[in-house]
């Protein structure tokens, strides 16, 4: 498993300063689109490049489905990130953040849940293999 670039680790390093800056600003116990907005508003501010809803596709016997996964965002074409807003992360959201990673051939993956009541309780960082 090769490491993040430090490009890649200072893109994660402001995404979590954005993360933080929601958390705080609105709490837990909204829904995941609010947070998806505000999130992409923030790094926007930033001054970074942010892709909502990115569509991952899928590769299947020679052929490229675009109908495949959608990340909750791509941010500088380098790190993923999906935002769950739910009372606590489960096995099937790593899953999902791997098999994201992995299809889209990027390697450092951000899972955040804005619904703990400290948001360094739901983060994750994936580096795919």
């Amino acid at each position: 498993m090769q490491e993040p670039t430090e490009r890649e680790n200072k893109v994660a390093e402001k995404i979590l300063d954005a993360a933080f800056i929601v958390h705080k600003e609105l709490g837990p116990g909204l829904l995941e689109s609010v947070y998806e907005v505000c999130f992409a508003d923030i790094l926007t501010e930033f001054g970074m490049n942010v892709s909502k809803q990115k569509i991952i596709p899928v590769p299947f016997r020679g052929k490229t489905l675009e109908m495949g996964f959608r990340a909750d965002l791509l941010v500088e074409d380098c790190v993923l990130v999906e935002l769950k807003a739910i009372e606590k992360l489960i096995p099937l959201h790593e899953a999902q953040m791997l098999t994201y990673l992995r299809l889209s051939k990027i390697k450092l993956g951000l899972l955040l849940n804005f619904n703990e009541k400290l948001l360094k309780n739901g983060i994750k960082r994936f580096i795919s293999s």
